[in-house]
């Protein structure tokens, strides 16, 4: 006999009389026996098979349990694997292994991950505290892919504990990788490129370079983006992969130390259901293959993508609703009322049952019988009085006393000097291949000049040539350099990207900022001589090679220290408009103070004199270019009562 629920959610329709099996066994709450029990197990692992034909992985049971406990492991598991190959084919692989034997090893050789009345606040004010986890209590195990389901915001405080193997440990380098929500990459590299740099700085040096190949290679092929090995990842100046094959790419780049703990931060946010099964498929292969413990946030994964999953962990409010194997979510929500309806993705019924966010626009509509609130509390009190609540806390402790050897000293990486040889040609490559990076700032620094150069053309060495030649060296040290800021965009995808890789471990501060400059060099060294010598010659400066180096050499230092000025703005304002307006904004103050639209002893003596004129690089650079130019020339003298030449 069913027991229809006695409350529903206003927008979760009640059950229909034709549901299928699955949620027809789900909610018979009645005793039955263990024959029974198995019945409705098979059976509903029939429906699920017919419903998603896309299943990475089944567990024949031997025998069925109640609603609430946590599925036993069985002597054998039977895993069938649906790959799409290149030509758009389905390939089955189907084997038998023995679970326990392959359980014991994994768990022996893997990380096991627990946390046991985790708690987590921030602060909102005075006084004020948010608890974004309440006494969460949960495990992640090798081989098996954990998702966590709900909204979280950052943390501040924590109490409780998190375990590694039941220990206090902190993670060695290469032993876990986080793979963020973006994916942030040089969209100029291909896949390949893209790859094995990362594999140069991540892996020791110790390794030989034809092995590093050979990973970057193998992890490519693992991902299923051997087909796309040569392909640029693509940007705004050329179409390459595709979302899903990007997010891939991130997933390559991070795997390559052979972690065995990933995290994953909405692995699937912005693909499409096809992409991301495609995505996620490959990390549960792995995760079983090597024994990988694997944790990924998301939220409204499809019903293909949500069966991949072994556990669920689903929050509201920081509250544990549910914590167990995916396979009896549908049972614990039936059980207590909120049975998914047929043909609805059962992740989009949990998160919809248990989200807040509408609930008080939902108040003032519909009649209804059941809050949010109410039905989140209800579930919440059902799991922390079920057996399975129990089991979870069983099997927490069970993993904290296992033997397993620790996790080893802090892992070997590429060494400092390999990092910034590595990280320089990468950034050398990026910015040849970028057409914004440098090349249109020099096809608009080779216009400029020439219009300056038309314009003081032959310019002469009379009396009036004294204040021309003034402003148009104050023109080339402020606006040639101020351009700088045409390459902001640049810098701000450049320190995203740094910021993902050191997130990881990658390498640090010290070896950016030499990879990037020294990759500047040779760019700024041609955007120096090249229009520089157009203005120059066009002008009739000071003759001689002498003069013009020293001019090229002002000309580079200055537009070298405008680039770090930029760089370290994009650090600070992360926002490329936001960055432009900072970084003009910068210079705009620094030429006021450069010492030709007011004479140094003219400027106020406080901020304006001390210390702003002696920071302002434009005084040195004016100073310089001045010096350069006048020191040894001869000019009439046009005013009366004077010496008939000045110099």
């Amino acid at each position: 006999m069913e027991v229809p629920p006695s409350k529903v959610p206003r927008w979760t329709p009640r059950p229909s009389p034709t549901r299928s099996l699955v949620k027809e066994s789900a909610m018979n709450t009645s005793s039955s026996t263990v024959d029974s029990s198995t019945t409705n197990d098979s059976a509903e692992k029939t429906a699920k098979k017919a419903a998603s034909p896309f299943v990475i992985m089944t567990r024949l049971d031997s025998a069925g349990g109640s609603s609430n406990n946590l599925e036993q492991p069985s002597a054998s598991r039977r895993f069938e694997e649906f790959e799409v190959t290149e030509d758009n084919t389905i390939r089955v692989d189907m084997a038998v292994n023995s679970y326990d034997n392959d359980i014991d090893y994994i768990s022996r050789s893997g990380v096991c991950m627990t946390w046991n009345e985790l708690g987590v606040s921030v602060e909102t004010g005075k006084n004020g505290k948010k608890m974004i986890l309440q006494e969460v209590t949960g495990y992640a195990e090798p081989g098996e892919v954990l998702a966590i389901m709900g909204r979280l915001s950052s943390n501040t405080k924590q109490t409780g504990e998190i375990l590694i193997n039941g220990r206090r440990e902190r993670l060695a380098y290469g032993t876990s990788a986080y793979v963020t929500q973006d994916d942030t990459l040089m969209t100029t590299l291909t896949v390949r490129e893209a790859v094995y740099y990362s594999a140069q700085l991540q892996l020791p040096d110790s390794m030989p370079r034809s092995e590093k190949k050979e990973r970057a290679e193998t992890t490519i092929r693992e991902m299923g983006l051997q087909g796309s090995m040569d392909t640029r990842i693509g940007g705004w100046s050329v179409k390459g992969l595709s979302g899903g094959q990007k997010r891939r790419v991130s997933i390559c780049i991070e795997i390559l130390t052979r972690p065995k703990l990933l995290f994953l931060d909405e692995p699937t946010s912005g693909l499409d259901s096809a992409a991301s099964y495609h995505v996620m498929s490959r990390i549960v292969k792995l995760a079983r293959r090597d024994g990988r413990t694997v944790i990924a946030s998301i939220h409204q994964p499809s019903s293909e993508v949500f069966e991949l999953f072994h556990n669920l962990c689903l929050l509201s409010s920081g509250r544990t609703v549910y914590f167990g194997p995916v396979s009896r979510a549908e049972r614990f929500f039936a059980s207590n009322g909120f049975p998914c309806p047929s043909l609805r993705n059962p992740s989009d019924h949990y998160l919809r049952t248990v989200n807040k966010d509408f609930d008080s626009d939902i108040e003032h509509g519909l009649g209804g019988e059941t809050s949010t609130e109410e039905a989140i509390n209800l579930l919440v009190k059902s799991y922390k009085s079920s057996e399975t609540f129990e089991q979870v806390k069983q099997r927490v402790s069970e993993l904290c006393q296992r033997e397993v050897g620790t996790l080893g000293t802090k892992g070997s990486q590429a060494r400092f000097i390999t990092q910034c040889v590595v990280l320089t040609k990468r950034s050398f490559v990026n910015m040849y291949r970028d057409l914004g990076y440098y090349w249109l700032r020099l096809a608009i620094y080779v216009a400029l000049c020439l219009c300056v150069g038309t314009i003081f053309h032959d310019i002469g060495h009379s009396y009036g040539s004294i204040q021309a030649r003034g402003s148009m060296l104050m023109f080339v040290a402020a606006f040639l350099t101020f351009m700088a800021i045409g390459g902001f965009p640049s810098f701000v995808e450049d320190m995203k990207i740094f910021g993902r890789e050191r997130l990881n471990g990658h390498y640090g501060v010290a070896a950016f900022v030499v990879g990037n400059t020294f990759s500047s060099i040779p760019y700024l060294l041609l955007i120096s001589i090249v229009p520089g010598a157009i203005a120059y010659y066009l002008v009739g400066l000071q003759k001689g090679v002498e003069h013009f180096a020293y001019f090229a050499i002002i000309l580079f230092m200055t537009t070298m220290l405008v680039e770090g000025l930029m760089m370290i703005v994009a650090s600070i304002v992360p926002d490329f408009l936001m960055g432009i307006i900072t970084g003009a904004g910068i210079q705009g103050v620094m030429m006021l103070n450069g010492g030709f639209f007011r004479l140094p002893d003219d400027l106020p003596k406080p901020v304006w004199r001390y210390p702003m004129y002696y920071i302002a690089f434009h005084k040195y650079a004016n100073q310089g270019f001045y010096k350069n130019e006048f020191q040894g020339l001869v000019f009439p003298n046009q005013q009366s009562g004077g010496k008939p030449f000045i110099s």
